[in-house]
């Protein structure tokens, strides 16, 4: 328990650290650029977490589909939100 505790809040302090980094540098010049996959903000994680718990069947089976493929990583993010996305 106490090992989820310190993970959690190290995940929280380089979030925050992340984000005071991010407030010091300039906005691109296009604005209309596709927000890259790369990574993973605290903010889209909360948008997703919303909406998958309001879809509950639908998350469980595209958690087995991503163990049957056995990904890991920003790779197992990735794919159930685009499982999650699809009809």
């Amino acid at each position: 328990m106490f090992r989820i505790g310190a993970c959690f809040v190290a995940v929280l302090l380089a979030a925050s650290l992340h984000t005071a980094t991010a407030q010091t540098t300039t906005a691109p010049a296009s604005t209309d650029a596709k927000p890259s996959k790369m990574k993973l903000t605290m903010e889209k994680l909360k948008e997703m977490k919303a909406k998958w718990s309001a879809n509950r069947p639908k998350l469980k089976a595209c958690r087995a589909d991503v163990r049957a493929k056995g990904l890991t990583g920003d790779d197992r993010w990735f794919y159930i939100e685009d499982c999650m996305s699809k009809t």
